[in-house]
């Protein structure tokens, strides 16, 4: 009896300690919607949501169309030992404002809400990351805000230069930017106004493969304004240039930019050519670094979650 006992006794502490770990590795890979501080930051009386996680550098991740700030979710898990990580939802979706009228989606105001967030945390500047209509918030914040950019890495949307290029030469481009011209042209009411049916937080979230994200989705989405995501487009897109073999002049109006720059591209994406991806390093005097990510798609984020998580953390180290 006294044996076992002193087994017991000699056993239980390593029980405990076993369960210990496991709980601390049960947090750490706690999904970011449960462990996420929440806030918001006042742009000139729009309140941004953002939701924050880790300590570090300032990071803040703008999400595209049709998305909002739990898009970063794998990103935010992955990175948040060492950075502070901020995701924001866009002006129009989610918990963020929404302003009535196209005028309050126009890119000087975007751009705006990020500065805000970068100082409703007391900072001069962050890591800006973008992917799609944050991809190109973040081109313009960089182009904007240069000062309060560290780092800028973008995601499935070419720099505005090569945007502009593919479709005046691109027929694959132009083509493919169909539904851009339909969200200019239309209403959310339309009933084939997104890809051939209609404007709904379900069909919304149909590109959404996990059965809880998409939930979550259906929900953000439900609270959501569906003008005010039109009115990216209609406020910001590029009208449909004429088709030439001859690509147009780099725009006087788009700045050089000077910054570490990251470019990661979904090489399945529908909607934006990896084409546009050509001469990016040619507009930025900084480094330069572009990953092609073979089969992932638009939302690189998470078709390829990993692999965008491990390269950022790989390129910011390397930037030191």
């Amino acid at each position: 009896m006294n044996i076992i006992k002193r087994m017991a006794i000699q056993i239980l502490p390593t029980i405990a300690m076993l369960a210990a770990t496991l709980l601390t590795t049960t947090n750490l890979h706690a999904d970011v919607w449960d462990t996420a501080t929440h806030g918001y930051a006042d742009n000139d009386g729009v309140r941004i949501h953002y939701a924050t996680v880790g300590e570090g550098p300032l990071m803040v991740m703008i999400h595209g169309f049709p998305d909002f700030w739990y898009s970063w979710r794998d990103q935010m898990e992955g990175l948040q030992d060492a950075y502070q990580v901020v995701a924001i939802d866009q002006r129009g979706y989610n918990l963020s404002g929404q302003p009535d009228g196209d005028e309050n989606y126009d890119m000087r105001l975007l751009t705006s809400d990020v500065a805000a967030v970068i100082r409703e945390f007391g900072q001069d500047s962050a890591i800006v990351v973008g992917h799609d209509w944050g991809g190109m918030v973040a081109w313009n914040f960089a182009f904007a805000y240069p000062q309060m950019v560290d780092r800028l890495i973008v995601m499935n949307l070419p720099h505005p230069n090569g945007m502009i290029r593919e479709l005046t030469i691109n027929e694959a481009q132009r083509a493919n930017s169909g539904y851009a011209q339909a969200f200019q042209n239309g209403s959310p009411s339309d009933p084939n106004i997104f890809f051939g049916g209609p404007m709904l937080p379900q069909t919304l979230a149909g590109w959404v493969q996990d059965p809880v994200a998409r939930q979550r989705y259906v929900e953000a989405f439900s609270q959501s304004d569906f003008d005010a995501m039109l009115a990216y487009y209609k406020r910001n897109y590029p009208p449909l240039p004429a088709l030439s073999d001859t690509p147009p002049l780099v725009s006087p109006a788009v700045p050089q930019l000077n910054v570490p720059l990251l470019v990661l591209h979904g090489l399945d994406d529908t909607a934006l050519h990896s084409d546009g991806l050509n001469n990016t390093w040619d507009w930025n005097d900084a480094s330069t670094t572009i990953v092609a990510v073979p089969d992932a798609g638009h939302f690189v984020q998470q078709d390829a979650a990993d692999t965008v998580t491990d390269t950022i953390r790989w390129w910011l180290g390397a930037q030191r």
